[in-house]
């Protein structure tokens, strides 16, 4: 018996963002190690462009399977999060199941999902700190 692997689509709808200015950075992690600080721990990424406080992007062919995301809004466009002095992000940050952190980063378990369709539509809100 042969089987395939089954591909999906996953649509990330972002809003809350400041303004229009340089991109989001999305990172879609397969499990915990790196998540969702460590952008080279994901497995793949995607950015897109802002409008009007709000950005879309659309990963395609990603494999069934259990997920998170982790979006940064980067403001400066110099292609990463940057922090302040204690490690605090200075731009706006958000993740899958819009999940909170309790004295740090929102953890895996509370942001992952499950993919296993043709098409999933996720809305996740940048938050500032």
């Amino acid at each position: 018996m042969i089987t395939y692997s089954q591909k999906s689509e996953i649509v990330v709808n972002i809003s809350g963002l400041r303004s229009d200015k340089g991109k989001c950075l999305l990172y879609l992690y397969n499990n915990k190690k790196g998540f969702p600080n460590h952008s080279e721990n994901a497995i793949t990424t995607g950015h897109g462009s802002i409008s009007n406080g709000k950005s879309t992007i659309i990963l395609k062919d990603v494999p069934d399977g259990e997920y998170a995301i982790g979006v940064i809004h980067d403001e400066n466009g110099n292609g990463k999060m940057d922090t302040n002095f204690l490690g605090m992000p200075k731009e706006g940050v958000g993740v899958s199941n819009n999940a909170k952190g309790h004295f740090g980063s929102p953890s895996y378990e509370d942001s992952k999902f499950q993919v296993n369709r043709k098409a999933q539509t996720l809305n996740i809100t940048i938050k500032y700190l």
